[in-house]
């Protein structure tokens, strides 16, 4: 059994562990309300560019002009991958990165088995944890991405978009896809994998307009040319940010669970401590008492 020093030594150590706990769930929760307010104002902008894409190609499509003129939306055979994984840089948010680097490593041994060599096969890491273990791997980023992951920017998000662009058009990768975490709530961040390149087409039935109604300048194709990189863009963008929020969505949890696990601890300690004090009490009391009899 324990003495009532070390005991105490425990408590005192809990209540310092349970002050970091709390501080970190804090700034975890402050910067999640960041992150989601970042999200909220990104949105309407995304889905009104989303839906200015549709209107476009319904109307080359109305012209008689197929989407397959333009590259980023044509499918071809896949010989060539680039994965873009996202995770974070630090640790103390549960099994976020674990998730992440799971679902990553699953894609990649998907490719393998399916006999793409090492050479076949791109991993843009965005994030050190990802960074590291994909390295492990045999996968080396071919860039660092860990300030991207600590500081989302429109600007980092552009320059890793115009790569992947540039190495679809030239044909270096044939496919692009990303793994990351949504932010679905605060306790569930589900590790997703959704293809980015070559683009899926929009169904029609989300125009908003009549494709006959729409007048085009100076033309599809150029606006096409303009519109389809900055969609791109954007998507980059805003998975960072959801792949952002869920971190920081996962860390407060795990901070939570680890101060209500650290109350219950101290809450034992605490008992424990008391019930030896009294007994020592007791103790003492009952030598006194035997002493005075004798």
């Amino acid at each position: 059994m324990a003495s009532l020093k070390e005991i105490k030594g425990r408590i005192a150590s809990v209540r310092t562990t349970l002050k970091i706990t709390s501080a970190m769930k804090m700034v975890a929760s402050a910067k999640l309300h960041k992150a989601q307010q970042a999200i909220g104002n990104m949105l309407p902008y995304e889905k009104q560019l989303h839906r200015m894409l549709v209107d476009l190609i319904s109307a080359a499509e109305a012209k008689g002009k197929g989407t397959s003129e333009y590259s980023l939306t044509t499918a071809r055979p896949v010989r060539k991958v680039a994965i873009v994984a996202f995770a974070s840089n630090s640790s103390l948010c549960g099994a976020f990165n674990s998730n992440a680097v799971r679902t990553a490593l699953e894609v990649v041994n998907e490719y393998t088995a399916a006999g793409f060599s090492s050479s076949d096969i791109t991993v843009y890491s965005v994030g050190r944890k990802m960074a590291e273990a994909m390295k492990k791997a045999g996968f080396g980023s071919p860039e660092d991405f860990t300030s991207m992951s600590a500081n989302p920017s429109y600007e980092a998000a552009s320059a890793l978009a115009y790569e992947l662009l540039n190495g679809f058009t030239e044909g270096r990768f044939d496919r692009v896809e990303l793994v990351f975490n949504h932010f679905h709530s605060t306790s569930s961040q589900p590790s997703m994998r959704q293809t980015f390149l070559p683009m899926s087409i929009p169904q029609k039935e989300e125009s908003m307009l009549d494709p006959g109604d729409l007048i085009v300048e100076p033309s599809v194709q150029e606006l096409m040319e303009i519109l389809l990189p900055k969609v791109v863009c954007l998507k980059i963008y805003s998975t960072l940010l959801d792949s952002n929020a869920a971190e920081h969505a996962a860390r407060t949890v795990a901070m939570q669970t680890a101060t209500d696990n650290g109350n219950d601890l101290l809450s034992e300690l605490t008992l424990e401590y008391n019930k030896g004090r009294q007994q020592k009490i007791t103790s003492e009391i009952l030598d006194i008492v035997g002493a005075t009899l004798q």
